[in-house]
């Protein structure tokens, strides 16, 4: 099946007009990467406190010879989607020491819901959350100890928002893990007493 001619001039066009922008974006990449892992730049006064906290593994982190996974997360436990993150992060650290590697949780997300949002002053924020998002994850990755991201979140705003990121860290090889089937939340006739008890029905009652 041929591509449409419309789609396949306006792909051109955007090709051509790109051009530009993405290759100094690729040449910058390409000159990080070969730079080698960002934490072989560390100073001893830097590792001394990336490391820390790192209680087990700071011998191969120090030795610099395990490659070292950053984990961005948008756990929380309010959100039924991002819930099963929580355990997430233990899990990625144990995998990454029977490997041979280490892993450090590099910072956290905001994440929210348009769900628990709508009707809300707080909806005004959905599409403003994605850029907190990619400066969040910014701004944990900009600590450069890390030769690989995994980054942890789902829905339509926290995605785009760590793609940004993932992005403007393109160098780092990235690994975008869901949390998988999320609890669901009331069952129907559970919501229709809900609504009925709520604040706003009573009051509409009573007026």
């Amino acid at each position: 099946m041929s591509l449409d001619t419309r789609i396949e001039a306006v792909t051109a066009r955007i090709i051509a007009r790109s051009q530009g922008p993405r290759k100094t974006y690729l040449d910058r990449m390409r000159a990080a990467a070969a730079d080698g892992p960002r934490r072989a730049h560390l100073t001893c006064g830097n590792q001394a406190h990336a490391y820390a906290a790192m209680e087990g593994d700071k011998d191969p982190l120090v030795a610099a010879r395990a490659p070292n996974l950053g984990i961005v997360t948008a756990y929380n436990d309010m959100l039924s989607a991002h819930k099963p993150f929580e355990a997430f992060p233990e899990r990625i650290k144990a995998a990454a020491r029977a490997n041979g590697a280490t892993a450090q949780v590099a910072g956290g997300v905001p994440a929210m819901c348009d769900g628990v949002t709508q009707g809300q002053v707080g909806m005004e924020l959905s599409l403003f959350s994605r850029d907190v998002i990619a400066l969040a994850a910014g701004v944990a990755l900009s600590h450069n100890t890390f030769d690989a991201a995994i980054y942890l979140g789902v829905c339509d705003k926290i995605v785009p928002g760590l793609v940004i990121s993932a992005a403007t860290f393109g160098y780092l090889p990235s690994i975008f893990l869901p949390a998988g089937p999320m609890t669901s939340g009331y069952p129907m006739m559970k919501r229709r007493r809900c609504a009925r008890n709520s604040p706003q029905a009573r009051s509409g009652a009573r007026n």
